[in-house]
């Protein structure tokens, strides 16, 4: 929390850097370390079952009980740790640019795909495999990463959905694309530490 916070706070296109949580001892972290935490979130909203959305509706909520209406939300997540220091202002800069209704943060990977263990099936022309390299722009593949997501809040509303409209793509790489989800990307997280910068 304290990296993302942190990050957060140093990014100049930001206004108000809020922390969700159902933790009081979160919550006074959160405030130490210079972010807002004005309201604690519900249970119903903390269990493991939980999408995103529906905290993301609470939030924005709580704030516009003070009168505080955002045009967009940008998401950080804790368990994207690595994030460059410009990149979340690079991020908002161009989903402004783009005129867009949501952004996402993502990292390129192979378009040759398979899926179905039991009985495989591949997402490409196998029988005609490209060389990587050889691979033309519209058959490149990226997946979600988790780092950024910015929303329109009236999207946010109307959708109940962090992505829609006109959605743009913040590609990123490296240690900057870990999403730690389990013991061997947070062993992986460890390992990016002890890198020289």
């Amino acid at each position: 929390m304290a990296w993302t916070v942190e990050q957060a706070l140093q990014c100049t296109a930001i206004d108000r850097v809020v922390v969700s949580t159902d933790s009081a001892t979160y919550a006074e972290l959160a405030r130490s370390l210079g972010a807002e935490a004005p309201f604690i979130r519900p249970a119903a909203l903390a269990t493991d079952e939980m999408a995103t959305e529906p905290v993301l509706l609470h939030a924005i909520d709580e704030l516009a009980k003070d009168g505080y209406e955002a045009d967009a939300i940008v998401l950080l997540q804790v368990t994207s740790p690595f994030r460059r220091p410009d990149m979340i202002d690079a991020a908002i800069r161009q989903f402004e640019r783009e005129q867009a209704d949501s952004l996402l943060t993502v990292v390129e990977t192979t378009p040759l795909m398979w899926r179905n263990l039991a009985s495989p099936e591949a997402l490409y022309d196998f029988e005609n495999r490209p060389r990587r390299q050889d691979i033309p722009a519209e058959m490149r593949v990226f997946r979600e990463n988790g780092s950024i997501f910015i929303t329109k809040c009236e999207l946010l509303r109307r959708t109940g959905n962090r992505l829609g409209g006109k959605i743009t793509m913040y590609p990123v790489t490296g240690a900057e694309a870990l999403d730690i989800d389990g013991l061997e990307d947070f062993q992986l997280a460890e390992f990016f530490l002890t890198m020289p910068d």
